[in-house]
């Protein structure tokens, strides 16, 4: 493979989509990579630029331009509501002209309302000619209609990351669909040099997201749920806690919530705050704790591919089914945000994964090789479908 465009991505701020993009050029290998950024400063500031291409995704559009112009009369006299995104958005096009593929970044974008803007993008790549896959998706089933189900039976390949997506995506009638793990199983954990404080096989990670708390049944439960948690662990065991997060965008930061969490037990002298790094270093620090609590679906992804028993605090089908195709089921595995209603549900669950960490341990060891082994053969799905085109 040649070259691969890779798009929308919102910035590395989310190192879960800096993860998708690390581990899909490795997976696939092509010669080049364009990245199709809304941040690139925190593309840059991650070092995806010596991976990639960092492009942005909106070009501006200088004022009274024959471009300007053009998109004026369309919408003022035609009625074409985005025309002037459809100039925005033209250096996608550009770029796709000699690629080999293009990788619609699907992750959880088509869970949260209607994603007009990745519509609009589609189609004009489609009109270029490339082929557009939607890659490692997780989508609810109640959305999949209307508008959505047509951009979706457009897609020359759907690539689901998890079973519940692909059922469901199939029962739309969706033929060109295929299931595979999200390609961030495959990045590699760096190595990194632990703060002080760190119990060397015996730390608990706890992350957090704003995101979860949002999807809460009860103000506060979350955090209640979590401070909790962290008591007990201090109270009832040897292990030293890290905080660990994954998103740093600006009013999506899980060091805000974090920084709660690690005031109130700073004093201990056993929590200690992991600081903003790239998705490499946080699976590096994941990787090594012997327990992971996590409500961002990447953190919980690190913990799964190195082994790690991971308990998740999710709110949607991506946790639920990740977590069943890797152990069969999502319970014991996922507590779903929105029954979070008394103060220890987070904490009686953490202690019933305890009590299976052999078991847990076992299954790793059973379903990984062979679950890694499925993500690698996706190249050559890939491959295929540019052969065909």
């Amino acid at each position: 493979m040649r070259k691969i465009l890779l798009y929308p991505h919102g910035g590395s701020g989310n190192h879960g989509c800096e993860a998708i993009v690390r581990s899909t050029m490795l997976l696939l290998r092509p010669e080049k990579g364009s990245l199709v950024s809304s941040a690139c400063g925190q593309d840059v500031r991650c070092g995806l630029d010596r991976l990639v291409r960092v492009l942005p995704e909106r070009r501006p559009i200088r004022r009274l331009s024959p471009a300007w112009a053009a998109a004026w009369m369309r919408l003022h006299v035609l009625g074409v509501k985005d025309a002037f995104d459809r100039i925005a958005f033209g250096g996608i096009v550009k770029e796709a002209g000699d690629a080999d593929l293009a990788l619609c970044g699907g992750g959880d974008n088509y869970c949260y309302g209607e994603p007009v803007h990745i519509y609009l993008q589609n189609e004009l790549l489609r009109k270029a000619g490339v082929p557009v896959v939607l890659w490692g998706c997780s989508l609810e089933r109640e959305d999949m209609k209307g508008r959505m189900l047509e951009d979706l039976g457009a897609f020359d390949l759907i690539v689901a990351r998890e079973s519940l997506t692909y059922d469901a995506l199939r029962e739309c009638g969706l033929s060109r669909v295929v299931l595979y793990p999200d390609p961030a199983f495959a990045l590699p954990a760096n190595e990194v040099e632990v703060p002080e404080g760190w119990k060397e096989g015996n730390m608990a990670g706890i992350n957090v997201s704003p995101m979860v708390i949002g999807h809460e049944a009860r103000p506060g439960a979350v955090m209640e749920n979590y401070s909790r948690l962290v008591e007990w662990l201090l109270e009832n065991t040897e292990m030293n806690v890290a905080l660990i997060p994954h998103v740093v965008w600006a009013g999506n930061d899980d060091r805000r919530p974090l920084a709660e969490l690690h005031g109130r037990f700073r004093h201990t002298g056993r929590v200690i705050m992991i600081e903003d790094a790239s998705c490499g270093d946080l699976k590096g620090y994941i990787s090594r704790c012997r327990f992971l609590v996590a409500a961002r679906t990447h953190a919980s992804i690190a913990a799964y591919s190195t082994g790690v028993p991971a308990l998740v605090a999710g709110y949607s089908v991506k946790a639920r089914g990740i977590a069943r195709d890797l152990f069969g089921t999502e319970e014991g595995h996922v507590v779903p945000v929105q029954s979070l209603d008394g103060p220890d549900e987070l904490r009686n669950a953490f202690v019933r994964m305890m009590e299976r960490e052999k078991e847990i341990k076992k299954t790793y060891g059973k379903v990984l090789p062979a679950y890694l082994e499925r993500l690698r053969g996706c190249r050559k799905e890939l491959e295929s479908l540019v052969k065909r085109s």
